[in-house]
């Protein structure tokens, strides 16, 4: 068997080309499992389901609110969850997903309506949201949350 430096040439670009798409694919799946938790996080919120939000961050959770207020992860899921509002909607718009080795840098358009228990007022919130996970074991959880008025 001959082998000739065009046919050699070629292999050797078929290689490079599948080690190169091998990251793009794990990536793309991480994109993927990193998209499933933040829906599983909007949905959480909406629910007010201190379970599921524990599930979903870090013990070390960092969670700032527009207001410029930063809550721990025992703050935030208390406030979240205590029934002195409650959320009407929330959409996650134009959200970015950018995985970087363990971490995924998600970004998006919040707009939401909250019903304040109290009065029944109701209150509409427009933020720019970016959102830090990280990967633990298999799992992606939320480390961080930074919210800034539109």
């Amino acid at each position: 068997m001959t082998i000739n430096r065009r046919d050699l040439a070629l292999s050797t670009l078929a290689m490079s080309a599948l080690a190169l798409a091998a990251p793009a694919l794990a990536s793309s799946a991480d994109e993927e499992a990193v998209a499933k938790q933040v829906e599983a996080f909007r949905l959480a919120q909406i629910a007010a389901d201190p379970k599921a939000l524990g599930a979903l961050c870090w013990d070390d959770l960092s969670y700032s609110h527009s207001s410029g207020k930063v809550e721990d992860k025992a703050t935030f899921i208390a406030n979240a969850t205590d029934g002195k509002s409650k959320f009407l909607s929330i959409e996650y718009k134009d959200t970015t997903i950018k995985v970087v080795g363990p971490t995924a840098i998600v970004r998006f358009h919040w707009i939401a309506e909250q019903e304040m228990a109290a009065d029944g007022k109701k209150v509409p919130t427009n933020l720019h949201i970016l959102m830090n996970w990280q990967k633990q074991g298999d799992q992606w959880k939320l480390l961080s949350r930074a919210a800034t008025k539109l």
